[in-house]
């Protein structure tokens, strides 16, 4: 391990090159305006083989809203003394789009550095555990070392819009890639203090409430229906869900589930208007053993108590649902790896966490396979001017080699 330590302490220019290229070449989804990820990817390729390894893949899976009609996933690996078991650290190669270039200081897409700092789009999201998983394979190949067991290399596309085209279709038509022994790192969630192991997951759930009256003047309200006095009604009854749904679990924070309206569509345009129709949102983040359909069950109930008292009618739509994974249990091999070799390199105190639902870990989980997400950020992704720390790079790298030593 002094071996390795010593030679990533050595890689800063390394990584300031690496990601100079990475964010020269945007890859944004279709959904994202963009045309995919395969320049990216190809860089990626010529960059693996350059590097000696041997065992390249590239996998396309089929898009017709990309010119080049495939969206790629790239996969290396690096052969251990135990072939039989792979650490696959996976980083996503698409990003978002810069946004407001008013609010930027320098061009998104070049890369500019001011001593530990580099800024550019995507060089947190995702190219820090890009290139960190790479400064462990080239330290690896350089002292001519054999890990425990294989380092694989897993850059997939379409994080950034669900994963249809990336991690999920290589588990959907390449599970054969995966072993349930395997150990899999995400490095695409953290804080600045490392200390974050991201074990689990909130159920996630966006609902969609319609309120509808008729609309009249207001001078004659007896006339219609106003539905805003309902709408606030309703949203006043949300926030009891979480006195129902009341689990708590200190592994998350907060540790309990949350309900929260958010989003008010507009109504009426003037003052002296009743509205007839009102729309609000609600995000839900729901404790994993409760069922999604028992808080939309709840939602309907209070909805027909609104409907009752006020003469409205109201509809739901979701806009978006997903169940939660089962967590990672804390005391599997990747979690105690994780942990060990994060306390070893940053001298901290690591510990597991759940968050609020939306990473890429839940396509893995739900295979059965234990993952973990960690990183070192400083929560600047999707951000204008969003930077990374080069010395944070190095360190996850040596965190990813000690793993595998």
């Amino acid at each position: 391990m002094d071996i390795l330590f010593k030679t990533l302490d050595q890689q800063s220019e390394a990584v300031v090159e690496l990601q100079t290229k990475l964010t020269a070449i945007p890859a944004l989804g279709p959904l994202n305006g963009g045309e995919g990820e395969k320049d990216k990817a190809e860089f990626l390729l010529d960059h693996l083989k350059s590097m000696g390894i041997k065992d390249i893949r590239e996998f396309r899976a089929p898009a017709d809203d990309v010119p080049c009609g495939y969206r790629p996933t790239v996969a290396a690996i690096i052969p251990g003394e135990n072939t039989e078991q792979t650490l696959w650290v996976i980083s996503h190669i698409d990003i978002v789009p810069p946004g407001d270039l008013s609010l930027w200081k320098t061009d998104p897409y070049t890369l500019v550095r001011d001593g530990d700092i580099i800024v550019g789009r995507g060089v947190e999201d995702n190219q820090q555990g890009i290139v960190s998983s790479l400064l462990t394979a080239q330290a690896i190949l350089d002292n001519n070392l054999t890990p425990t067991v294989n380092y694989g290399m897993l850059f997939v596309a379409d994080e950034e819009t669900g994963s249809a085209y990336g991690l999920d279709y290589m588990v959907r038509e390449h599970g054969d890639l995966f072993k349930k022994d395997d150990l899999y790192l995400i490095p695409d969630f953290g804080e600045a203090t490392s200390e974050s192991v991201e074990v689990a997951e909130k159920s996630m759930f966006w609902l969609k409430v319609i309120v509808e009256g008729k609309q009249c003047h207001a001078s004659t309200p007896d006339q219609g229906i106003n539905t805003l006095v309902p709408c606030a009604d309703f949203i006043l009854r949300i926030q009891e869900l979480e006195n129902i749904f009341d689990a708590e679990n200190p592994i998350y924070d907060p540790p309990r589930s949350t309900f929260q309206p958010t989003q008010k569509e507009a109504n009426v345009e003037n003052i002296n208007t009743i509205p007839g129709r009102d729309v609000f949102y609600v995000d839900s983040r729901v404790m994993p053993n409760y069922d999604l359909d028992e808080v939309l069950d709840k939602i309907k109930e209070f909805g027909s108590e609104v409907e009752k008292k006020y003469g409205v009618a109201i509809s739901y739509e979701v806009v978006q649902r997903e169940q939660a994974a089962p967590a990672t249990p804390v005391d599997s091999p990747i979690v105690k790896k994780v942990i060990g070799s994060v306390k070893k390199v940053y001298n901290n105190s690591p510990r597991p966490v759940g968050v609020g639902g939306g990473t890429v870990a839940a396509i893995l989980r739900h295979k059965g396979y234990d993952a973990v997400v960690w990183a070192t950020l400083n929560h600047c992704a999707h951000q204008p001017n969003e930077w990374a720390s080069i010395k944070n790079t190095i360190g996850d790298a040596k965190v990813i080699a000690d793993i595998l030593f």
